[in-house]
């Protein structure tokens, strides 16, 4: 037996069965119950309750604090795997054997350099233009240089120009930062992994070869990870809205990028930085908490849209953060996070309001421990989350259930009115 939803209209009297499958019922499914020309909708700002499309990447479980990728536990992915495995997993749907890894990793690395006059493009720009900003333009001139990713039907098409661009993102990004910071470029090098090489090209300085922790080569790889990929956030809804039109896997991307450009998608990881040094000291915890439950601040990274438990990504991070400043020293901002975490998890405000801490709470202090400028924080964002995107607008591209992005909306504007001449308006 079918699962559906019965459905009177009480405004006919009208009856039907709207058929239920995965939880949802077809929002088309609701034109049975128009009232002449008058359709029915559904109204949904934000998508809070909408899905608009079927995926089989990553699974999310709000409520229980779950995050998997094609079914395996991030926490588990997070500890065993690499960023390049990891990849490899959203976009081929399995783990790779030995020989598979090997031979995708060295796909990628051979895409790691620039076009020239992409660098060019990028020295076009005043110094203290946003990384965010040359990200989103150098990303969307890509399909310039590689017209044929316009054959988006084409399986091989697909595949080179995915290859390409998880392979370029870390060299452009690692170029917008040395041209914001006034340092010459420098070139990948084949000796070093993806996350050890993005660091190199970021801070080399005069020496031959790069050398760093391997902790901090580590913790950048296990924040790579749990970035890559988070179900349909802003930036890969913008991704598969854009791709919906026909579009190529540059100007998808740089759609992506856009959206994550946005504060209140990418940017909240600097706003906690902020928010630590505005509080300052322990003594101060108190007054701040205070003035949260007074409603004159916001307690910044705490809480999620989808997430109502602790946000997995979140607890991994805290971890990580303890291996980073083993490694350079502890950030006195720290000890003023853990307080906020602990009185979060025990005041009864935050717990019956489910406020937890999630994925940007602990994440800028990493960053900014590896030695990133704030307007560092969100390409940190863009470089790994390419691959969650390139593995949604491959999927997107390839279901013969998508149709071009095209939501209805509710006008409340004026009713049909007839022109009057410029001299006769009142």
């Amino acid at each position: 037996m079918t699962d559906s939803l019965s459905v009177r209209d009480n405004r006919t009297g009208a009856e039907g069965e709207l058929p239920i499958a995965d939880g949802a019922i077809r929002a088309t499914d609701l034109r049975q119950f128009a009232v002449g020309d008058e359709r029915l909708a559904a109204y949904d700002p934000g998508f809070m309750n909408t899905a608009a499309c079927r995926s089989s990447i990553t699974y999310i479980d709000g409520e229980k604090g779950i995050l998997e990728y094609r079914g395996y536990p991030i926490d588990q992915l997070a500890e065993k795997s690499t960023y390049l495995e990891t990849a490899y997993l959203l976009l081929h749907g399995e783990l790779p054997t030995p020989p598979q890894l090997a031979e995708w990793e060295q796909a990628v690395n051979s895409h790691r350099r620039l076009p020239d006059n992409v660098k060019t493009l990028i020295h076009g720009f005043r110094f203290d233009a946003h990384p965010m900003a040359m990200m989103m333009s150098a990303v969307a001139s890509f399909h310039t240089f590689y017209p044929d990713s316009r054959n988006i039907h084409d399986k091989e098409s697909r595949y080179v120009n995915i290859l390409r661009l998880i392979g370029k993102m870390p060299t452009l990004a690692a170029f917008a930062y040395r041209h914001a910071v006034g340092r010459p470029f420098v070139y990948p090098d084949d000796r070093l992994s993806y996350t050890e090489n993005f660091l190199a090209m970021l801070f080399q300085g005069s020496e031959p070869r790069y050398a760093t922790d391997p902790r901090l080569v580590r913790a950048l790889e296990v924040l790579f990870i749990l970035h890559a990929d988070h179900e349909q956030n802003c930036s890969t809804n913008a991704v598969r809205s854009v791709a919906s039109a026909g579009n190529d896997p540059y100007t998808s991307a740089g759609a992506g990028i856009g959206a994550l450009f946005g504060p209140l998608h990418g940017g909240a990881n600097e706003a906690v930085l902020k928010m630590l040094r505005e509080i300052g000291s322990l003594d101060r915890v108190p007054e701040f908490i205070e003035a949260v439950k007074a409603g004159r601040v916001r307690m910044m990274g705490f809480g999620h849209r989808v997430y109502k438990n602790y946000d997995p990504r979140a607890r991994i991070i805290k971890a990580t953060t303890r291996e980073v400043f083993d490694a350079v020293g502890v950030n006195p901002l720290l000890k003023i996070a853990l307080e906020l975490e602990r009185i979060a998890l025990e005041d009864e405000y935050f717990v019956k309001r489910r406020l937890y801490p999630n994925v940007d709470f602990y994440s800028g202090l990493i960053y900014e421990a590896l030695s990133f400028p704030p307007s560092m924080f969100t390409v940190l964002f863009a470089v790994p989350r390419t691959a969650g995107w390139m593995a949604q607008w491959a999927e997107g591209v390839t279901d013969p259930e998508q149709k071009i992005a095209r939501p209805m909306q509710i006008y409340t504007g004026k009713p049909t009115r007839d022109y009057e001449g410029l001299y006769d308006r009142n």
